[in-house]
């Protein structure tokens, strides 16, 4: 913002001549060049606090990620969560992960004494009376298979013709990599992270596979081609779900900015890329405009504009956003606020875990008359600013925003104490987001749309088979071989 620079020539001149006006010109001069003081230093302490805010702004008290913190940055970021009272560690009735004995091991090797430790005398015929046994699990030296295909041509005895045989579907050139070393490129460069170059030196440091970059980037190609169908069912089931998560990040592609939107439940999740953030994005991607359910998101403008659907606010934002109020603004019902948030997500988790669907109809009229009062401490602490006389809405603030919107979607923010089938926040979308973050932070950006939209179809069902416990590496194989399995959608 820019204000300008107090033009000394003209109020000397504007002085003189109203001095030579008479003392009532002088009077009224110094008038309109203090009121138009007043207005520059109101202007720039509105901008002073506007930058101070944006300073104090981290992790901590704002939707920025710990990433943007920096090095020194205290307090660091703070869990949410209330003490549970429990003994660190696993508790009582975790099944734990520990190695197992398995019944069918690959291979048995046994150990028998020959001959009696005491006399001496031969134990190869006497049959054991007691067995221990113990199990290595370890990976055998790792070698690709190559697997030759001849095709033979035989002459018929009766009429002289020559008939060849046919090599197998897929088989076309001299030597070739199978869908078994097309899979695991695909899943160390999508689903592990690996860059290109680092995926090909795994590929010939592990299986003797030499793997070209070219390669891998024609088996990411085909992959992306086959998993089409199923990328078309995995939106639909989010289409239909009840409860669905949406968030969109920035993504750099080739040097430009683009964005990356995620819509998602517990079992699935659909990618999809656009140069824009908006309401036209969400038109084209077309998640929302056919959903019907309950969407689950930050507060945007554009997700407001569906009406079709019911809504849920974030209230992990709101939290952050209650601790920089709290902290930085030092307004005291900012902290009542979100203890109370809290206090009804604890009492939701409970009233769950003891199989109950619905806190009581008392207890969710105490905590909305709770929020109610909150509130009107925040707005008797945020008094609406003075008219400016100026276009357009005065400036409210952090705290003004904030408050605003709480009670303006006072239902989307306590959604989750109504129904027990709604979050209370939207980290569901925020963790399907994370691993594409990941992966431009590991490469820097992505090379081409091609290779942007390649990594959203089969990220995307990579994350999905991970949310089912569907095997990955084998649902790759399949796919390379044009039969992707396809996952629950219910």
């Amino acid at each position: 913002m820019h204000h300008g620079r107090v033009d000394t020539e003209s109020i000397g001149s504007r002085t003189l001549e109203a001095y030579k006006r008479g003392p009532d010109a002088v009077i009224a001069l110094v008038g309109e060049l203090v009121a138009d003081l007043t207005r520059r230093v109101i202007a720039l302490e509105e901008e002073n606090a506007g930058l101070r805010a944006r300073l104090a702004t981290n992790s901590h008290n704002s939707s920025k990620p710990p990433s943007s913190d920096g090095p020194g940055i205290k307090p660091h970021p703070k869990s949410q969560r209330t003490p549970s009272g429990r003994k660190p560690g696993g508790q009582p009735g975790h099944p734990g992960s520990t190695l197992r004995l398995v019944n069918d091991p690959d291979e048995v090797k046994v150990y028998a004494p020959e001959r009696c430790q005491d006399c001496g005398q031969s134990l190869t015929a006497v049959p054991a009376v007691h067995r221990e046994r113990r199990q290595v699990v370890d990976v055998p030296p790792i070698k690709a298979r190559v697997v030759e295909h001849r095709v033979e041509t035989k002459c018929c005895p009766g009429c002289g013709v020559e008939t060849s045989g046919a090599f197998p579907e897929g088989v076309v050139g001299p030597t070739q990599y199978g869908p078994g070393v097309a899979a695991v490129a695909v899943y160390l460069n999508q689903a592990q992270l690996l860059p290109l170059e680092r995926t090909c030196e795994v590929m010939g440091e592990l299986f003797g596979c030499e793997v070209a970059e070219g390669t891998l980037e024609s088996a990411v190609g085909r992959c992306h081609e086959q998993l089409a169908e199923t990328e078309a069912v995995i939106k639909h089931g989010v289409e239909e779900a009840k409860v669905a998560h949406f968030d969109e990040t920035g993504l750099n592609v080739d040097g430009r900015s683009f964005w990356l939107h995620v819509a998602s439940t517990l079992n699935l999740t659909f990618y999809a890329m656009h140069k824009k953030r908006g309401r036209e994005a969400m038109e084209e991607i077309g998640v929302l405009p056919e959903f019907l359910g309950r969407a689950v998101h930050d507060g945007l403008p554009s997700y407001w504009q569906y009406t079709q659907c019911a809504h849920a606010l974030c209230n992990a934002h709101h939290l952050r956003e209650l601790i920089f109020v709290e902290e930085q603004l030092g307004q005291p019902w900012a902290k009542g606020l979100k203890e109370l948030l809290l206090e009804i997500k604890q009492s939701v988790d409970d009233a769950r875990g003891q199989g109950q669907e619905r806190l009581p109809a008392e207890m969710m009229r105490a905590f909305a008359a709770r929020y109610d009062a909150l509130l009107e401490l925040g707005f008797k602490a945020n008094a609406p600013p003075e008219p400016t006389g100026k276009a357009g809405r005065p400036k409210l603030g952090k705290a003004g925003n904030l408050l605003k919107r709480l009670r303006a979607h006072k239902g989307e923010t306590l959604a989750f104490m109504e129904d027990f089938s709604i979050p209370f926040d939207n980290n569901q979308a925020e963790r399907d987001i994370r691993m594409v973050k990941v992966r431009q932070k590991i490469s820097g950006c992505f090379r081409t749309t091609t290779g942007a939209e390649r990594f959203c179809r089969i990220r995307g069902y990579i994350s999905t088979l991970r949310k089912q416990g569907m095997p990955i590496l084998a649902a790759l194989r399949r796919a390379m071989l044009g039969n992707a399995p396809m996952p629950a959608t219910t």
